[in-house]
């Protein structure tokens, strides 16, 4: 098998993508327990709450993938090729449980 390195931004936006995956899932939760005051924005803010959330997500996503490829001088976050797999991997499922969960209870 051979192991290949990877990017400094591959690595940044993939932690990025982590991070974005559980800021979205707890933003649903959060948003559909306000209904009255932070759905009512985002649907007036772009017409239909999904579109708000989405944009709020590329925004946390570009701003969090950029930031994180900074530190150490620009060399970006230090993380191996399995560890951030891994942790997509976990946040896709960690993510989907907290908003099945909320739904189903």
């Amino acid at each position: 098998m051979e192991l290949t390195e990877l990017g400094k931004y591959t690595r940044s936006f993939g932690l990025s993508f982590v991070i974005t995956s559980f800021f979205s899932a707890l933003f649903v939760i959060f948003k559909e327990t306000h209904e009255d005051t932070v759905m009512v924005w985002m649907k007036s803010a772009t017409s239909h709450h999904w579109i708000t959330h989405g944009l709020i997500n590329l925004v946390v996503f570009v701003v969090l993938g950029w930031a994180l490829s900074r530190p150490n001088n620009g060399d970006g976050v230090n993380i191996s090729t399995n560890a951030l797999s891994m942790c997509i991997a976990a946040s896709l499922v960690i993510s989907g449980i907290l908003i099945a969960g909320f739904y189903l209870l």
